[in-house]
């Protein structure tokens, strides 16, 4: 079936409150707008269509290379909305599926359906409804004696009678987009909000015996729409149970699922354990054997497998196999961790390269550097990389000792084997298995602490 599809998201979304368009608010760690996208796609449609209006310069943005963009200027109603893709559409030979871009829980499979129902039906247009239980805010599908569909009243324009109906318009249908342009034309806004409905392009077809159909989704949740910031945490909140489900069904544990947010995006190995209060976000994957948490965040990062990281934050990283990172580290964009590296309490790294078996246990700040294997890095060690105008490289060959309290003034190199004496800053290399050690010297003075008692205690009597 050729398949074509215009999504409707020119709206501000006033009832959000926001400077953002509504269809590019997040859940799940994309916008609500790429979920439609991605239906579409995914039930065949081959050419979309997203009409913008509030926002339109970041719409185009959100959606280039996945849909072509129409602008409406003025927000005059669906069926206006809707005519702005006329010419997009121009010699389309095929079925078109017209949806709000606010309706991220739509499934691929319902748009397959209803694609299919209109085309074994032959009808002109066919309407995807679904029974609320609250259906405030929907239009209300009203059918004549025969169960046919008579038309679709929007609730501002309905009776007390009509807005006891539970069934309701979803705002999703097919149509044959010819007969539907030509349609539109005819559509005037004599209605409550001034606006050119596309509801009353189905009661046009119904007067003038043009076939109508519908099909109902199954479980209302799907076509759900977002229309301000309580229902965006309420979907939310089912997609992320879903996410979940998926995993846990995959032979992840989690916890505990109230207090775990992973996108929809990450992918997560068998066998690991995910701990309460972990944020796993963006293009995130984690091996098998891992333990993530409790409070951790990653964010597009890759994680190997048996990798543990605790209470800490890890963004734009790369970690290899059996890696030990936390409590409290945080790794930047750039990080590399080779293979059973360990990274411990209060530990900054950033845009480094860590090899296989070296540690960074505690209270350091690693930065532009490459670390060789089986390094020790002790505590309170810093790489300054930067003089106040750029950043410079640190360099540490293999088996390198690094003392506490060390302070690496980059550019310089530490070869391999050597050691550096705590409490040293060095500026200058240090060759291959040499000591490199700069303090003042020690001054020790006998009896120094009872002289001063005794000063002090001289000093405090009144005079």
């Amino acid at each position: 079936m050729n398949l074509a599809a215009v999504i409707l998201a020119a709206g501000k979304g006033t009832r959000m409150k926001s400077k953002l368009p509504k269809v590019l608010h997040n859940l799940c760690g994309a916008p609500m707008l790429s979920y439609v996208i991605d239906a579409v796609a995914t039930a065949g449609v081959k050419k979309t269509v997203v009409v913008a209006g509030y926002g339109a310069d970041l719409v185009t943005r959100e959606v280039e290379g996945k849909a072509e963009v129409v602008f409406q200027a003025e927000q005059l109603g669906t069926a206006h909305a809707l005519m702005q893709a006329n010419q997009n559409l121009k010699g389309f030979q095929g079925r078109l599926l017209v949806l709000c871009g606010d309706t991220p829980l739509i499934e691929a499979e319902t748009l397959s359906l209803l694609a299919e129902r209109h085309q074994d039906t032959g009808a002109a247009a066919t309407v995807l409804t679904a029974v609320m239980q609250d259906p405030t805010g929907y239009g209300r599908v009203l059918r004549d004696g025969r169960g046919r569909v008579a038309r679709i009243v929007e609730q501002k324009d309905a009776s007390p009678e009509v807005i006891k109906i539970r069934e309701v318009n979803t705002g999703i249908y097919c149509f044959e987009p010819e007969e539907l342009f030509k349609a539109l034309n005819r559509v005037t806004p004599r209605n409550a909000q001034c606006e050119y409905y596309l509801t009353d392009v189905i009661e046009m077809y119904v007067k003038e015996g043009r076939p109508v159909e519908t099909v109902m989704a199954e479980d209302p949740v799907q076509v759900a729409g977002i229309n301000d910031r309580i229902q965006l945490a309420e979907v939310e909140q089912h997609m992320r149970g879903k996410v979940l489900r998926d995993l846990m069904q995959s032979g992840v544990t989690v916890v505990d699922p109230f207090s775990t947010f992973v996108d929809r995006k990450v992918r997560v190995g068998r066998d690991t354990v995910i701990h309460p209060f972990t944020f796993i976000e963006g293009n995130t994957v984690v091996g098998e054997d891992c333990a993530i948490g409790p409070n951790a965040r990653l964010v597009d990062t890759v994680a190997g497998q048996g990798v543990t990281i605790q209470n800490s934050v890890v963004m734009g990283s790369s970690i290899s196999d059996r890696c030990f990172i936390g409590p409290f580290s945080y790794l930047r964009p750039g990080t590399v961790l080779e293979q059973e590296v360990k990274v411990g309490n209060f530990v900054e790294i950033k845009k480094s390269r860590i090899s296989d078996g070296s540690k960074v246990p505690h209270l350091s700040y690693v930065g532009d550097a490459e670390i060789g294997k089986g390094v020790n890095i002790g505590a309170g060690t810093i790489t300054c990389n930067y003089d106040g105008r750029g950043k410079w490289p640190t360099r540490i060959g293999d088996g390198a000792f690094i003392g506490s309290n060390t302070n690496l003034v980059a550019p310089v190199e530490v070869g391999a084997g050597a050691i550096i004496g705590a409490g040293s800053t060095i500026t200058k290399d240090v060759p291959e298995g040499a000591l490199g050690v700069e303090r003042a010297k020690q001054s020790v003075i006998p009896g120094w602490a009872a002289r001063k008692k005794k000063n002090s205690d001289r000093n405090d009597k009144p005079k």
